[in-house]
Formats: structure tokens, C-alpha cells, sequence
């Protein structure tokens, strides 16, 4: 299937103009991000030897990091971009909850957080493991998943996730499949939305792991390829056909702005009602690092590039250049502006 790009319309700037001018523009957002805090736990070790106790590695530990994971994950890449991150959602008062809330860097605003003692952190323990001359390699991941959200919690986020949304931007739905967002939040965030007449002025993102489906009328949704093959029991791979198929059902199905399916070194695929699909390669090596996160700096940049008045589009390519450039790195990372712009210049450079 022949790839396609975006181009200016006759007499606009040009793609590198516009799209440098987005970025200029990141520092002055203002997003809300409403969903599933986890804490991303890092266990890195050395290789020592083989257990005599059974046929597995014995390391020894050399030190523990955590950082943001899921909606903490895209509020941070909200703040590593230029913008003002208001992160909305559950965590416990427990030692894991705390060293979560300690990760946030300043533009992340965490006053509506809702906390509670009998509430467990969601957490992903990864465990790697290296020599002193090779790269770490993640051995297991143990996750400690939190099942107790009581309609008083979820009451609370929804009306903490509508108090910011009436000052935002944009909004963020992260939803990782805790059973905290559901449609009937999200219908709330967009009835608190500022009104630009009849219509909000400020686009709703979502990233929904497992329930894409049960939502209606956002502005756009980013589901990766292998999220959309589950969710319509379909394959896709090399079948351009297939994708095309499978974009086109899920942007009538949930009458969404647009779709954008992330297709790891096949690039993304944007689909809009009345529009050719847009078939976005690959930015960068497809010999990544660590695919961690991936998904909620796309999101982010996306939200970004949007409540600074890009189009989908547009939005689509600066995502692009963020998901490039952040599975370069390893562990739950993130990107700046300045990473973002350079990636334009050299990219799009005559």
C-alpha cells in the first residue's frame, strides 16, 4: 500500500512553518488529564549467576526508580512539552502512592488528586537485569493491580476531573481498565468543557485500553494496531485493506472527530470522516529501545498540538515525532519542545 503524507493547501505556509509554529506555542497550554495513576517501578541489577536453588538468575540490586505510569505517564509528558498538566485521578496513601506523588515534576498541578487510605496504588514492578559491558533487559514484570473503587471515589474524581476541565484546554481520558472512566465521567468532563457558543472550545483525547467502543463523539482516540485487532476479532499486519476497514468501522462506531491507529514500524494510520486516510511512516530507527509509555506521549503531544489549534492532522505528524523519539529511550521516558522541534527542522529541513 503506498504511503501518504500531509501537505499544506496551495497558498498556506509551509508544513515545516506550521508545524514548528505549534511547538512555539506548547509553553502557554493548559490540560487536563483524567484516568488511571500507576506507579512504574524499576528494580535494576547485575548479573551474578545461576541460583543453586533453582534454574533462575541471582542479581544483585543496584537501585529502585519510579516514575509516573499511565494517566501520570501523559501528565508528564504534558509538562515535558511546555504545558501545564491538571492530573486528576485515584491514589492511595500508601508508601508507593507517596514516592508516585514525589515523581511529579512542578508542571504537573496534583492538587486534584483524589486520595484515599483504603485504596491500594496500581503498580508495575519491572525487574532488569544487565552486565557491567551490556544493556539492562527487563527479566519479569510483577503488577499489583487495585480493585476496590467505590462509587464515593469515583463520585470524587468525577467531580474533581469537571472542575478541571472547565479551565482547560484540552482534556486527556486515560483509561487503563481499572473501571474508574466510564462513559458516564467522561460525558461529564464534557458538559463542564468552556463553550465556544454551542460547541466545547476545548478538544477530549482518549486512550482507552480494552473499551474504545463504549465512547461517543470525543475529538479523537489513538489506539495502537494490536488494541484495534482485539476489539473487532480481526487481522490486520501487512493487509492495507483490513486496516482500512477496521479504522473506517471504529470511526462510525464511536462518531469520533477522527482515528489514529499507531502501527509501531508501520507508522500510523489517520482516519477522518470524508477523507482519504493519511498513512504516516515511521520517524526514526525501528530499532527501538523500549516501547514503555509510548502510547501516552502520543496522546500527550497530540492534546498538545491540539488546544494550540492544530488540526488532526497536524496533530498526527507531531505525535509521530514524539513516538519516535521517545522509544529511543529506555524505561516510562518522556520528550521536551526542544527534542520535538529539532525532529521537525532536521526532518522536514529543504
Amino acid at each position: 500500500m503506498k504511503l501518504t503524507t500531509i501537505h499544506p493547501a496551495p497558498g498556506e505556509v509551509s508544513l515545516s512553518t506550521r508545524l514548528v509554529k505549534l511547538i512555539e506555542a506548547f509553553a502557554t497550554p493548559r490540560i487536563t488529564v483524567v484516568g488511571d495513576l500507576i506507579a512504574d517501578e524499576f528494580i535494576y541489577g547485575r548479573l551474578d549467576r545461576v541460583s543453586r536453588e533453582a534454574p533462575v538468575l541471582i542479581l544483585q540490586y543496584d537501585s529502585t526508580e519510579v516514575t509516573p505510569g499511565g494517566a501520570g505517564n501523559a501528565a508528564h509528558n504534558v509538562a515535558a512539552l511546555g504545558g501545564r498538566a491538571d492530573l486528576v485521578g485515584l491514589v492511595g496513601n500508601d508508601e508507593m502512592g507517596r514516592r508516585l506523588r514525589a515523581s511529579f515534576p512542578r508542571r504537573v498541578v496534583r492538587r486534584r488528586l483524589v486520595r484515599s487510605p483504603g485504596y491500594r496504588t496500581p503498580t508495575k514492578t519491572r525487574i532488569l537485569a544487565g552486565g557491567i559491558h551490556s544493556a539492562r533487559q527487563q527479566v519479569v514484570r510483577i503488577d499489583r493491580a487495585s480493585v476496590d473503587i467505590t462509587r464515593t471515589l469515583r463520585d470524587a474524581v468525577r467531580d474533581q476531573a469537571m472542575a478541571a476541565a472547565a479551565e482547560s484546554d484540552a482534556v486527556v481520558i486515560s483509561d487503563y481498565g481499572s473501571g474508574l472512566i466510564t462513559p458516564a465521567l467522561v460525558a461529564a468532563v464534557k458538559r463542564a468543557l468552556p463553550r465556544r457558543g454551542r460547541r466545547a472550545a476545548a478538544p477530549v483525547l482518549l486512550d482507552s485500553r480494552y473499551a474504545l467502543l463504549r465512547y461517543r463523539g470525543l475529538s479523537i482516540a489513538a489506539p495502537n494496531e494490536s488494541e484495534v485487532e482485539q476489539l473487532l476479532g480481526v487481522t490486520i499486519g501487512d493487509d492495507g485493506r483490513a486496516l482500512e476497514r477496521a479504522g473506517r468501522q471504529i470511526l462510525a462506531q464511536t462518531r469520533m472527530q477522527a482515528i489514529l491507529i499507531t502501527r509501531g514500524s508501520r507508522g500510523m494510520a489517520l482516519f477522518e470522516p470524508d477523507r482519504p486516510t493519511q498513512h504516516i511512516p515511521i520517524y526514526g530507527s525501528d530499532e527501538v529501545a523500549d516501547v514503555t509509555g509510548a502510547g501516552d506521549t502520543v496522546i500527550a503531544t497530540m492534546a498538545m498540538a491540539m488546544s494550540v489549534g492544530a488540526s488532526c492532522a497536524e496533530a498526527a505528524l507531531l505525535a509521530n515525532y514524539a513516538g519516535g523519539l521517545v522509544v529511543m529511550k529506555r524505561g516510562t521516558a518522556t520528550i521536551d519542545a526542544s527534542e520535538l522541534l529539532q525532529a521537525v527542522t532536521t526532518d522536514l529541513a529543504p
